[in-house]
Order: structure tokens, then sequence, then C-alpha cells
């Protein structure tokens, strides 16, 4: 298990434009010191976080990062991501060129090609009472991390398929995997790829872990300094900067950023027994899961 002396977390956001607010950037150094914020004037752009770490594999920075998205789709051994569905991809970066070539025309690495594919479209459940007829059940298909979170107390991970209400995460993961592609494996995502001994390296993460980890009741959504203060003192992190505007985009990657921090030398975190080869290399894992 290799150790790491900055950590990060980038909270995501699925939604439409040239520049997302939700999307933040957050990171720190190891001792107790609150993460700090990465100011971009004019804001976070998917593209921008792009170039970002595009930058932190150019410096070769020794930085752990957490990316909050599903990097991934289920996997069904026999029948692939969609089943019913000939499609070629088998591991999760090639589901990552799939989705982005699927969305090629698509600005600012927006997936609404993807989700309004005439087949694609089948698996998913969109707004205004859109159900594909291969969308599953009543939630949608889920990865056996996600099926872990429901399960082991980690909080109610929900489908990528489903792509409607304030909880959906379908949106924001599709978009991720574009940027995923791009990247082009410069920076390895755990567990899809093996972590060098040097360099940065991606994990994905929840938030709502970290904030349960802390304390934080509801989830995470901590909108004023006191409360991000009590959850950072939860894990031994000291009180930050004041913000120029709490919003739970902001207090969210710096908590996590923490807590990223606080958990990554713990060795079961890195080898979870849900975790076996094929599904490393199909659906990925969240790390913080176990």
């Amino acid at each position: 298990m290799r150790r790491f002396s900055q950590f990060a977390c980038i909270d995501w956001s699925g939604a439409l434009g040239a520049r997302q607010a939700g999307i933040a950037v957050a990171i720190c150094g190891e001792g107790d010191a609150a993460p700090q914020l990465v100011q971009l004037t004019g804001g976070w752009s998917r593209a921008a976080v792009l170039d970002w770490l595009t930058q932190q594999a150019g410096s070769h920075s020794d930085l752990l990062i957490g990316i909050d998205f599903s990097p991934s789709l289920p996997f069904d051994p026999d029948h692939g991501f969609f089943p019913g569905w000939d499609v070629p991809p088998r591991s999760g970066p090639e589901l990552w060129h799939f989705v982005d070539a699927l969305c090629v025309a698509d600005a600012h690495f927006a997936a609404s090609a993807f989700v309004d594919h005439p087949e694609a479209s089948r698996y998913f459940r969109r707004s205004n009472g859109r159900r594909g007829d291969r969308f599953a059940g009543t939630t949608g298909a889920f990865r056996q991390v996600e099926l872990r979170c429901r399960t082991g107390g980690f909080g109610p991970a929900q489908s990528c398929f489903n792509l409607v209400g304030a909880a959906q995460v379908g949106k924001s993961s599709l978009t991720g995997m574009r940027v995923l592609n791009r990247l082009g494996g410069v920076i390895p995502l755990w567990p899809f790829h093996a972590i060098g001994s040097t360099g940065p390296a991606l994990v994905e993460i929840y938030t709502s872990v970290a904030a349960r980890a802390a304390g934080v009741i509801g989830g995470s959504k901590m909108r004023d300094g006191a409360a991000l203060d009590r959850a950072l003192g939860a894990l031994q992190t000291r009180p930050h900067g004041a913000l120029r505007r709490y919003d739970d985009h902001s207090t969210d990657a710096i908590l996590t950023a923490a807590w990223l921090r606080h958990v990554a030398d713990t060795p079961r975190l890195w080898s979870p027994p849900g975790l076996s080869p094929a599904i490393a290399s199909t659906e990925g894992w969240t790390f913080g899961i176990h």
C-alpha cells in the first residue's frame, strides 16, 4: 500500500453548460490543516478539471484525488454493460471510450447524446416519465459496490441508470466517463489501473460516506462554517479558513479531502472483500466501501 503526501477531492457535476457551479476542488497536505479550495477565475468547468488533472500528471505530484462520480456501470459477465445490446465495451476504460464516442458532438463533455441514443435510452429512466423498456425494476441496475453500499450502512447509493430526481447520479457519471477517456490513463484510477510508486492517483469516492464518517447527520449538505468545523474536528482536522460563500459543493470537497487523508493508510479500504479482479476491471469500486 502506497503512502501519499497530498490529498484532494473533486466534487463533480453533470449539469449542462460551459461552466458548472456544482464543481469544487479542495486539496490538503499531510498533517491536520484543513483543506483549501482550489479557486479558478470564472469558476470550474469539466474541461478545466481535465486540464488541472493533466497538469498534476505532468508535475508528477504525490497526490491522491477523490472523484465524486461513478466511473462505470453494472456489468453482466455474459451480456456486458448493456444486456440485449450487442456493443463492444468489456472493461471500464472501453466503456469510457464508448460513451465519449457517442457524445463527441456534445459540447462541454455533456452526455445528452448517449442517454437519448435510440438503443442506450432503453436502459435509462429520464425526465417527463420516459422509462426505457430495459430499465431494471423500479430503481435501475446497480454495481456490486452500490449494492454493498446500500446493505452495509454506507448510504442509499443510486443507480446510474436513473436520471430523475435530486439524488440522481447518472448524468454526472456519464460526463465523468468522457473526461476519464480524454485523460487517457495518464493518472491511474484505482482499481481499474495499477497505482505506481510515484505520481498522482485517482479513486472514486462518495462525499456522503465522508460525511457519515465525520458524524454529519443526514448526509453532507453543510452550508455553514460551524457545521463544517465540527465535521473536520471529527477527522482530527483543524478549523477551516472562512469561505466567501458556503454551499454544499465547497464544504463537501473540503470535508472529503480531509476524510481521504484520514483514511488513505487503511489497508482494508484498498482490498475490500467484494472486489474481485473481474469487478476491478469492469465495474470498479468506491474507496471507503468495505
